[in-house]
């Protein structure tokens, strides 16, 4: 058995480092294409000096400084997090603004899928019962509840896909009408009108709570579906009718049969691909990220741009570092001043809490090649592609907040999976794509997500849970262009409902997560 080229990735031809493809790393002394002779072991995804590289000397990936180094780096050495000073923050003054012209993008016509369209325009990829709550006390009762509606009612309706429990772990004990409070309630009640929803809106409370549901979903915030229907359907547990829990749970069920029924008269409809809201986002990172799974992501968010879809990017803390490269793609001053703002909020956020920018590299990160947040901010934002920034969203808001339609859309949420995606959702997300190199069994119950590898060997061992291997790219089995073809054509089928992602067949998904900046009583 032939042993395999020794294989290295740079990204650009003023990078003074590279990283290492191979699976399992390579060896000291392995003599690399071109004669540089590696002095120390390096793992895969790390980086490996290409020449010498003095104290205090600027490491470059991405012809980004990663780094400075703290001690003389010699040649094909492993570079790592230890041998590196991290860069000071970008400033937000004097950023460019809205300076880059990008070409224009063709138009990408004759694509569609097969959606729910709903009366408020939006269109669903999933037909769903979401029962929503109002305070942490009532979620094992909606849980219990849900298992019932699932196993007894949901077999007599067809045509709906699921139901879930909006579960949290807000509503009580927190100071209501904080600074920062508004965050949590908005994005609770625009979860609540998701378009995998139906405008179907049914809330269990538990009656004392400061988050009531009048509260929470004020008139005007949802359709009226049926005129014959209370304005606001509501099952309060501590309501004198009910005497024991089994009664909770019957009337749980009885008002959710009302909703299955109208649910269940829906039907999937031909739309164009323009319908589609689709949210990315990258947990459990590596080096690899911003060479294989989020440049394809970002090939393929030039493609829905095209098409006239929507497309939102997140995590403020993994973006933050190249600011710059954002503000100068804002399609106008007024967006590159919002993305500021967010940035702003954020870094006084952080330095209240007095943390560094440089606790978001998490220890898998760093085993996965990742030296620091510069050098992670850099293949993160590879996945918003190339198209002009159109719109912002503070957390919780939706794109009809702002009056967002279509293209490119910078939606400012921490960087943790779980409430980045929790955002996205209240955005309007009707379709999920996220990226892993360590791997993660990350998923949502209320929208598909689609799980990209960044490598092979994670594709291999993760087979029955990894929907896209963007690790060809690496092996030189297929490029950036092919993976992102392959996975738009995967999203429309997705969102037809005609394939389903590993996620959606093994039925994973985590709790939501709400962004809470109040205080807490």
């Amino acid at each position: 058995m032939s042993t395999p080229l020794p294989l290295s990735i740079s990204m650009h031809p003023a990078d003074n480092v590279a990283i290492v493809a191979n699976d399992g790393g390579l060896p000291a002394g392995t003599v690399m294409p071109g004669g540089l002779v590696l002095i120390d072991k390096v793992p895969q995804a790390h980086k490996v000096a290409l020449v010498d590289i003095p104290e205090g000397g600027a490491v470059r990936r991405y012809n980004v400084v990663i780094g400075y180094a703290l001690k003389p780096i010699a040649a094909g050495s492993w570079v790592h997090e230890r041998l590196l000073q991290m860069p000071e923050a970008r400033s937000l003054e004097g950023l460019p603004i809205a300076t880059v012209k990008p070409p224009v993008l063709e138009p990408l016509e004759g694509y569609t899928f097969e959606g729910y369209r709903n009366a408020d325009g939006t269109v669903g990829t999933r037909n769903i019962l979401a029962i929503t709550t109002t305070v942490q006390c009532v979620a094992g009762v909606l849980d219990f509840a849900v298992r019932r509606i699932k196993s007894e009612l949901l077999p007599r309706y067809p045509h709906v896909d699921d139901v879930v429990g909006l579960e949290h772990s807000y509503g009580c004990g927190v100071a209501i009408d904080a600074v920062g409070a508004e965050i949590p309630q908005r994005t609770l009640r625009n979860i609540s009108r998701n378009p995998n929803f139906g405008g179907e809106v049914m809330v269990v409370s538990l009656g004392c709570e400061k988050l009531q549901p009048e509260r929470l979903l004020p008139p005007g915030s949802f359709p009226i579906v049926d005129e014959r229907e209370p304005a606001l359907d509501v099952v309060c547990l501590q309501d004198e009718a009910h005497v024991g829990f089994m009664s909770m749970i019957d009337s749980i069920m009885r008002q959710a049969k009302q909703h299955l029924r109208r649910l269940d008269a829906r039907r999937r409809e031909t739309v164009p691909a323009s319908a589609l809201v689709v949210g990315v986002q990258c947990g459990g990172s590596d080096a690899f990220s911003g060479v294989t799974a989020n440049p394809a992501v970002g090939f393929c968010t030039d493609l829905l741009v095209r098409t006239g879809a929507t497309v939102m990017f997140s995590e403020v803390t993994e973006v933050r570092d190249g600011i710059d490269q954002l503000t100068s793609r804002a399609a106008s001053p007024e967006v590159a001043e919002a993305m500021i703002e967010e940035m702003a909020w954020y870094d006084a956020y952080l330095d209240k809490g007095r943390v560094d920018r440089s606790a978001n590299t998490t220890p898998g990160n760093k085993k996965g090649g990742l030296s620091n947040i510069v050098e992670k901010a850099m293949g993160s934002i590879i996945k918003s592609g190339t198209a002009p920034i159109t719109g912002v969203l503070s957390p919780g808001q939706r794109l009809a907040d702002r009056d967002i339609s279509q293209g490119l859309v910078y939606a400012a949420t921490p960087a943790s999976d779980f409430i980045c995606g929790t955002l996205q959702l209240a955005a309007g997300m009707n379709l999920h794509v996220f990226t892993t190199g360590r791997g993660t069994p990350y998923g949502l119950a209320q929208v598909p997500v689609i799980k990209v590898a960044t490598r092979s060997d994670l594709a291999r061992r993760w087979h029955d849970l990894m929907d896209i291997n963007a690790g060809r790219i690496a092996d030189g089995e297929a490029t950036i262009e092919d993976i992102g073809w392959e996975m738009f054509r995967l999203m429309l089928e997705v969102a037809s409902g005609r394939k389903k992602t590993w996620a959606e067949h093994w039925q994973l998904h985590n709790a939501l997560v709400l962004f809470n900046p109040a205080p807490v009583t």
